[in-house]
């Protein structure tokens, strides 16, 4: 069962009000979903927010430590003003998806594949601003996920190796898009090699289409010192699936 903010308000609200948290104050036992060996699951309230008319879906491994901190403080912020819950749910993920330098990475490499012009705005710059009612940020394990305290990267074990890590993936993303009535129509772009080889499994068990995966999109992380090389063999090839893409109307 998914787990969400209604779930931990006693334990978010025994936190003190800040901008962010350091570890030791949230990868506690009061965050703690599961464990498995190594790897540690915390609960983050950053996929809590589930974007109903999204055209665009860019996915994610799992929330980082840092996702995952601004988004329980921006949490902890409107618990004490007395927000709504669902207004919550979109503030923490608004305040809590991609964000500094990854941000900028993704927008700068969307535009060069004009995906602005695909949608007729500016800049990819506005789907995280006033445009992001076409756009849902989604993580594949929609809480955050430790090996050994440090960021999961999708690789050490490899994700789709993991049957621990993969039965998040089916009863989180699979049952959101299962849930989605334009789950085929969305334009689906992993963040890097782990989550396309993810989506192209769905694929082929026909959960989404092979046609509406951006193949070849880099991780935008500096630390990928690969990025611009894969982004430049791939960047015609993605080029011709945007221009096939097929943006359809709200029913």
């Amino acid at each position: 069962m998914k787990k969400t903010i209604e779930d931990y308000v006693d334990k978010i609200m025994k936190l003190p009000v800040k901008s962010k948290y350091d570890k030791s104050e949230l990868l506690g036992h009061d965050f703690l979903v599961e464990k498995e060996g190594d790897i540690e699951i915390y609960y983050a309230p950053h996929n809590d927010y589930i974007n109903p008319h999204a055209k665009i879906f860019i996915v994610g491994i799992t929330p980082g430590f840092q996702q995952m901190s601004t988004a329980i403080a921006e949490a902890r912020k409107e618990l004490e003003k007395g927000t709504d819950f669902e207004e919550i749910k979109y503030l923490c993920k608004k305040a809590g998806r991609f964000s500094g330098s990854l941000r900028k990475n993704i927008i700068s490499m969307l535009d060069e594949l004009k995906l602005n012009e695909k949608f007729g705005i500016e800049s990819c710059s506005e789907l995280f601003e006033e445009k992001d009612n076409i756009l849902h940020t989604v993580s594949l394990i929609p809480y955050s996920v430790f090996v050994k305290k440090q960021n999961y990267s999708g690789h050490t074990p490899k994700l789709l190796k993991s049957g621990f890590l993969m039965n998040y993936v089916r009863n989180n993303f699979v049952e959101e898009l299962r849930n989605l009535d334009n789950a085929k129509d969305i334009l689906i772009i992993p963040l890097g090699r782990a989550v396309e080889d993810v989506l192209l499994e769905l694929s082929s068990e026909g959960i989404i289409s092979e046609e509406q995966i951006l193949i070849g999109f880099p991780h935008p992380s500096g630390a990928n010192v690969n990025r611009a090389v894969q982004f430049s063999e791939n960047k015609e090839k993605m080029i011709s699936k945007i221009n096939k893409y097929r943006i359809h109307k709200d029913k």
